[in-house]
């Protein structure tokens, strides 16, 4: 372990390098090569290629299969939600957020390997990797994200949490530009059909994750070191959080921001989870094959992001954080108007252009100015940035059960994506309350 000091180009790079490892589950699991193998495992279609039957049966009920995996992501978020505040407080108080981080980053790799032995006739173990490679990527990011301020000025925060945001976009299309090409030439590699390669991918993810997370692991220090582990630090945990939430009650700019977060996350991170669903029931592919069609149009998207991120970040030093929020929060609206009305390939692709660009945006800068609104010398940052994830995660969970409701109510996700505009809105009113009280922002 390399003991760099606070601000070292070398410890920022290997802070952000996690993004690296860590966004294959984004994009693999949770964008791409998953959502197309759930559909294709619990969807029955004619030789037309027309949904016959979305139904499946977990548990003695019967669900929409769109609905049962938003179910499963919800209650998934809402343990996230609940434990990210305790562990937060923990981490801060016994400065071991490292061996969190890899706890989880580990939980998470290992579960998508077991992703590899998903089957319908047990369908408990697929939704139970799937659950806990839910968990194991969020709740990594509560003791990633509060590194931030730890290891980067203030000044270099904007410009570091986009390289995260960037390494991540490069690294994740390797990964799937890999897994593709498995898939698409399965049998000119020697494969007898695309199953093994689908599954196979899900283990490429996890070893991914794991191995390229150790470089980050090899720099990162270990955290503000205050106390040993004692059979009280449970207790002093809840401590923590209580002195974190009165210092966000009596900041009021904080408090307005994760408000307005809270409101704009909601929506932005359910169109991540639910746009390769809307793209698998909602296009009219007619001959062509919608696998090939929907992973161009993810790739699409996190290239494009890359762009996206890096331009965020420019516009934001010149304008403010707030005002950029603002400006990319109406956009998501516009994008959201335009999803209603999408029936055709070539509109998803100019969905997903225009997604790209405004997604790796709204993250990083999102992330950046929370971090650059907390209290100077603040040594408790994992418990602030357990906050933060708190407002994503709970918004993530209304979120998708909103749209798994409206979804399995009206029969169409399009009610679901115009739903969300009223989540932007909101955003924007809120962020503009937080404009009048600081014009740095």
């Amino acid at each position: 372990m390399k003991n760099l000091p606070k601000g070292h180009k070398k410890l920022l790079h290997a802070w952000a390098f996690y993004d690296w490892a860590n966004s294959v589950y984004s994009l693999v699991i949770s964008s791409a090569v998953f959502p197309i193998f759930y559909g294709a495992q619990t969807l029955v279609r004619d030789e037309q290629g027309k949904i016959l039957d979305d139904t499946i049966r977990f548990l003695g009920f019967d669900f929409n299969n769109d609905t049962l995996i938003s179910y499963v992501t919800g209650t998934a978020f809402i343990v996230v939600s609940i434990m990210s505040p305790f562990l937060g407080g923990i981490a801060d108080y016994v400065g071991n957020k490292k061996n969190f981080l890899k706890f989880f980053c580990y939980l998470g790799g290992a579960s998508c390997i077991g992703l590899f032995w998903f089957d319908t006739d047990f369908l408990w173990f697929g939704l139970l990797c799937y659950f806990l490679a839910l968990i194991g990527f969020w709740g990594s990011l509560v003791f990633y994200n509060s590194y931030l301020p730890d290891i980067a000025y203030p000044e270099q925060q904007n410009k570091t949490s986009a390289q995260g945001y960037s390494l991540g976009y490069i690294g994740s299309v390797i990964l799937l530009l890999v897994c593709l090409s498995i898939i698409l030439f399965y049998e000119e590699i020697g494969f007898e059909n695309v199953d093994f390669p689908t599954r196979l991918s899900f283990i490429l993810t996890g070893l991914w994750w794991i191995g390229f997370s150790q470089y980050t692991y090899y720099y990162l220090p270990k955290g503000n070191k205050k106390q040993s582990l004692t059979q009280d630090v449970m207790l002093n945990g809840f401590r923590e959080l209580k002195k974190i939430y009165g210092k966000i009650k009596s900041h009021i700019l904080l408090r307005r921001y994760l408000s307005a977060f809270f409101v704009y996350s909601m929506a932005v991170q359910t169109i991540m989870l639910i746009a390769t669903y809307f793209g698998i029931e909602e296009l009219n592919w007619g001959t062509q094959d919608p696998t090939t069609g929907l992973i161009v149009s993810i790739l699409l998207i996190q290239l494009v992001a890359i762009l996206g991120a890096n331009m965020t970040a420019r516009i934001a030093s010149k304008i403010g954080n707030l005002k950029t929020l603002i400006f990319i929060n109406i956009i998501w609206i516009g994008i959201c108007a335009y999803a209603f009305f999408i029936t055709l390939p070539i509109q998803f692709y100019v969905a997903a252009a225009c997604v790209g660009l405004v997604m790796g945006g709204i993250q990083s800068l999102s992330r950046s100015t929370y971090s650059r609104m907390l209290p100077e010398k603040a040594e408790d940052t994992a418990s602030y940035f357990s906050f933060y994830e708190v407002s994503e995660k709970i918004g993530i969970v209304i979120g998708m059960f909103s749209y798994g409701f409206i979804a399995q109510i009206t029969g169409s996700i399009r009610y679901s994506i115009l739903f969300l505009i009223i989540f932007f809105s909101i955003g924007v009113v809120l962020l503009i309350r937080c404009l009048k009280i600081k014009r740095f922002y």
